[in-house]
Order: C-alpha cells, then sequence, then structure tokens
C-alpha cells in the first residue's frame, strides 16, 4: 500500500477546505491501494520560510522544518484540497512547498479544488509550474467545484453531485497508477545503490 496525505491548503478564518475535504477522504480511504492521512496546514502552522540553507542541502536548523520534513519524507502521493485567490494558490500551501525539496521528488500530485466560476482551476495551473520544478507529477485529472458553497447544506456539509463523485473516482484512480509508477524512482532517491 501507498501513503497518500491529503493536505487542506487554506488557513484563513472562515475556510471552507475542511468541508470540501471531509467529503473527498471518505472516497480516498475507500481505495485499497493508500493508507490515507490527513495534514491541515493550518494545524501545522509553518511561519515564513526561516530556513538559512537551500532546501536541497537538507541542513534544517528548526525543530518545525524536520518535523514538516518527516511528514512529507514518508508520502507517496498528495492530494492538494485548494481554494482560487486572485487567480493563484494560497501563500501557505507555497510557503509549506518551498520548506523542502527532496522530499517531494517523484511523487504525483491530484487536486480537489473549489471557488467561484472558473472553480479554483487557475489556482491548479499556477500551482503545476511550482511542482513540476520539483520533478513532481501533477495529474490531469482533478476535481473542480464552481460555485463551491452552493453544494454546502445547512448542516455545513458538502454534498456531492454524482459528477463530483465520478471524478474524485477518476483523479483516485489516476493518482494510483501514477503512484506505482513513480515507486521505482522514488526507491532510488531513497536509496542511491539501487540506482
Amino acid at each position: 500500500m501507498y501513503k497518500l496525505i491529503v493536505i487542506i491548503c487554506s488557513t484563513r478564518e472562515g475556510r471552507k477546505g475542511p468541508i470540501v475535504a471531509d467529503w473527498f477522504i471518505p472516497l480516498a480511504k475507500a481505495n485499497k491501494h493508500f493508507i490515507v492521512e490527513v495534514i491541515d496546514l493550518k494545524e501545522v502552522n509553518l511561519p515564513f520560510m526561516d530556513e538559512p540553507n537551500h532546501p536541497r542541502l537538507k541542513k534544517y536548523t528548526k525543530k518545525h522544518t524536520w518535523d514538516w520534513s518527516r511528514i512529507i519524507d514518508e508520502a507517496d502521493a498528495f492530494i492538494m484540497v485548494l481554494p482560487e485567490y486572485n487567480y493563484g494558490y494560497p501563500a501557505t500551501i507555497k510557503n509549506a512547498i518551498d520548506y523542502l525539496h527532496q522530499e517531494w521528488l517523484y511523487k504525483p500530485v491530484g487536486f480537489v479544488s473549489y471557488g467561484g466560476i472558473a472553480a479554483g482551476t487557475r489556482s491548479i495551473q499556477a500551482l503545476k509550474q511550482v511542482l513540476t520544478a520539483l520533478q513532481m507529477v501533477p495529474l490531469m485529472e482533478s476535481v473542480n467545484i464552481p460555485f463551491f458553497t452552493k453544494y454546502i447544506n445547512a448542516d455545513n456539509h458538502f454534498v456531492a453531485t454524482e459528477e463530483q463523485n465520478h471524478a474524485a473516482q477518476n483523479l483516485l484512480f489516476s493518482l494510483e497508477k501514477w503512484t506505482e509508477t513513480l515507486a521505482p524512482m522514488r526507491k532510488a532517491r531513497l536509496h542511491p545503490e539501487h540506482k
């Protein structure tokens, strides 16, 4: 089995990311190929990047960086649950990404985005440039939720449409295949003797 980390990217007061994630997480846990862990960047609470050395060197000086490094290093794949801010992604996820380097390599990443008419898709497109620079593999398949608040009921639960559930299953299927395909590269990263 592979370790999948679902990252809730928004940290602002009144955010809806956890509500969207609460819908998606049981679907991910139902996939027999993944062990799912949920990481909320609000709880991780990383300060603005404060390491003196380039992340590529992995010479971290702060406990919060070593803790974050361990979490990301153990993962095989990611799903990022993120909104769109001004045609882009939240600064919190960029900051979290920039702390590390080796820990991200050769890992696939999928997206569950939410927003207005664009459904958070511009956030994904902007973030893909960052992720490919780290030799990650952003998936083509994604879940994009337009006007997302209309799917949140009076009990503060996200009620997905049939199309959204179908998109989530397609995303997980693709993530499963890419996670398996990239496994030898991740192994070589951890054990250079296997190259």
